[in-house]
């Protein structure tokens, strides 16, 4: 039987208990020979090695028949535990010494089998559980300085580079847009800029715009508040006075009476240089991003702005994408220093720019992405570098800076131009109009209306009357 040990002539004491495999107490011999006792030995150097009891040790060297007492072990005589117990035991939760190998190798088996069984759980699960990645697009190339230039805006629209010579194709290019249409390119359709991202032609970029959306700022000064602000107010601000601006240099009760908190004193300086202009374009543009309105819009005191037109006009964009529309007054982009080398050369810079005395638009889109050189009074430090005026400098900052084309559009007019070539129905068409200074009188558009011109020398009550006849001051009956 497994466990039973014999050693030489021992007798077990019945039959029944040699066949449980014990031995007779008293019958273990000190020394005796036999192969039992060395495995006894060996067995329990092996467990005290391992760091089993000493109790545990000298039960398993008295079942191997070793003769003495081992520590800690019961008095001479007492019945050593037989093997076959022994192994029981330790299945069963016997001696620590002689079962914590034992216990330790099966629970690592059980968790390294738990932990594999998991992750494959996991492996199989995890594809299942993410949505698909959809495939990622390409965007679509932008046009660089090779691509082709803007096409020329309103009617008759020209788009090669060289043929915008003249400013808008020159003050009579407006006279040809009847009523019903202003002709192609911006004023009927946009028209793609540089980097495409304009809409295509014939409308599809369109958006649902109000005059609430647009802010109109009207920049003057001190000593032309009544001789130029007072006429504005009387007709074409009246048409939109939530929606405009005006930026002065001093505090006039007169005016604050007028326009309330649309009058904003910008502290700048009143003499006519090029950093009181600057400084005056830099709290318009600040005050547009805080208006968060979509487009921005400036204007000179001396322009009559067409609220009806301004809206068709912009209109045709999306206030998101980037449109900077205006009218050059030159034939040619103008050139600037960048900025100077290491070397001390200095390079240029070649842009269109919008005149301010023709009025411009900018819309919000790009107007945000001005902001690293225009906001915050860096409009005045990036004007100082370049050292151009308040339009020179916005043009150089869209063009110049941020490759975005000028479109230029015939529908805006300043002084500068031959304003009398602009006559009839098309004067009603457009989305600024001016009056020639001291010097150039006679500089005005020719309309009929009610007023002469010594009663209207500018001509802006007869244009307002003519679009808005119902205003209170205006004649009763219309003279053409």
């Amino acid at each position: 039987m497994r466990g039973a040990l014999v050693t030489g002539g021992a007798r077990p004491r019945s039959p029944g208990h040699a066949a449980r495999g014990g031995l007779p107490r008293g019958s273990a011999r000190s020394g005796a020979p036999g192969r039992s006792s060395s495995a006894g030995r060996g067995g329990c150097r092996r467990l005290s090695e391992r760091g089993g009891r000493l109790a545990g040790a000298g039960r398993c060297r008295a079942g191997g028949g070793g003769g003495g007492r081992a520590p800690g072990a019961g008095p001479p005589g007492a019945a050593a535990r037989p093997r076959g117990h022994e192994a029981a035991a330790q299945r069963g939760g016997g001696p620590r010494g002689c079962s914590m190998s034992g216990s330790c190798l099966g629970l690592r088996k059980a968790c390294f089998l738990l932990s594999v069984s998991a992750a494959a759980l996991l492996l199989l699960l995890l594809p299942r559980g993410q949505p698909p990645v959809a495939p990622r697009r390409r965007p679509p190339p932008a046009a660089g300085p090779s691509g082709p230039p803007p096409q020329q805006a309103g009617p008759g629209g020209r788009g090669a580079a060289g043929s915008r010579g003249e400013p808008g194709g020159g003050p009579g290019a407006g006279a040809g847009a009847g009523a019903g249409g202003r002709g192609g390119g911006l004023a009927g359709s946009p028209q793609p800029a540089r980097k495409g991202r304009l809409g295509p032609a014939g409308g599809s970029a369109r958006e649902s715009l109000e005059l609430k959306d647009i802010f109109i700022a009207v920049k003057t000064t001190r000593k032309y508040h009544r001789s130029r602000l007072d006429l504005l107010l009387q007709t074409w601000i009246s048409q939109a006075r939530g929606q405009t601006f005006i930026f002065t240099d001093w505090e006039d009760r007169e005016l604050r009476l007028k326009a309330g908190d649309h009058m904003i004193n910008t502290n700048c300086s009143a003499v006519h240089t090029r950093q009181a202009l600057c400084c005056k374009m830099s709290v318009e543009y600040d005050k547009f991003l805080e208006s968060g309105q979509k487009w921005f819009c400036h204007v000179d005191d001396d322009n009559y702005v067409n609220p009806r037109t301004l809206l068709r006009l912009l209109s045709a964009f999306s206030h998101s994408q980037d449109v900077y529309v205006g009218r050059p007054s030159l034939d040619h982009p103008i050139e600037a220093a960048d900025h100077v080398q290491s070397d001390g050369s200095k390079t240029t810079v070649k842009f269109w720019f919008a005149t301010g005395g023709a009025g411009f638009c900018i819309s919000r889109g790009l107007a945000l992405k001005m902001s690293p050189w225009a906001s915050l009074g860096n409009f005045i430090s990036t004007a100082e570098r370049v050292r151009l005026p308040d339009d020179c400098t916005i043009g150089y900052i869209i063009e110049g800076l941020l490759e975005v084309k000028l479109l230029h559009s015939p529908l805006f007019h300043s002084h500068l131009e031959n304003l009398q070539r602009l006559q009839g129905e098309s004067v009603l068409q457009q989305v600024t109009l001016s009056y020639g200074d001291p010097e150039n009188k006679h500089n005005v558009v020719s309309v009929g209306g009610a007023f002469g011109l010594q009663q209207d020398p500018t001509r802006f009550k007869s244009v307002h009357c003519l679009l808005y006849p119902d205003t209170i001051w205006c004649p009763a009956k219309k003279l053409s």
